[in-house]
């Protein structure tokens, strides 16, 4: 038996996936995990800080705040449900006795209230180890190729 140790790969070595959505995944997962490090000591991972930011802006119907964060109607309902486990939001009738509106509760603004100074300073360490000028550029090119998927 050897008693050399196998050094793991260098990923800076390994050669540039030619697939958008791997680099655009990989850097997702790099940074969610990140933020969600960031976030944990208000007991929130960067998910749930982004749907009750914006659930917290107006109650709204599920459907429309899916369509807003990008998610499958499916995948927020399950995932409003950690929400409504937590106490952080609620359901409340809408217009139309058929459709939930999701409300963020008092617990819920806290929750956010707490976790804002720490998304903040890792939103800045992101423009650090980016560069400012770059993180803009990254934030407008996304920007339109969102509005372009959307509108297909």
């Amino acid at each position: 038996m050897s008693n050399r140790t196998i050094a793991a790969p260098d990923p800076s070595s390994a050669p540039a996936s030619p697939c958008t959505c791997f680099r655009l995944r990989k850097l997702s997962r790099l940074l969610s995990q990140r933020y969600d490090a960031a976030l944990a000591p208000a007991g929130i991972n960067v998910n749930q800080f982004s749907i009750l930011r914006r659930a917290a802006r107006t109650p709204q119907a599920i459907g429309a705040l899916a369509l807003e964060l990008g998610m499958d109607r499916t995948t927020l309902t399950r995932d409003l449900k950690h929400l409504v486990d937590a106490g952080w939001i609620r359901f409340a009738t809408g217009e139309d006795a058929r459709r939930k509106q999701v409300v963020v509760t008092a617990a819920g603004n806290r929750t956010v209230e707490q976790a804002r100074p720490l998304w903040q300073a890792v939103q800045d360490e992101t423009g650090m180890i980016v560069g400012d000028t770059a993180l803009e550029k990254l934030h407008a090119v996304l920007d339109r190729a969102t509005r372009r998927l959307e509108a297909r």
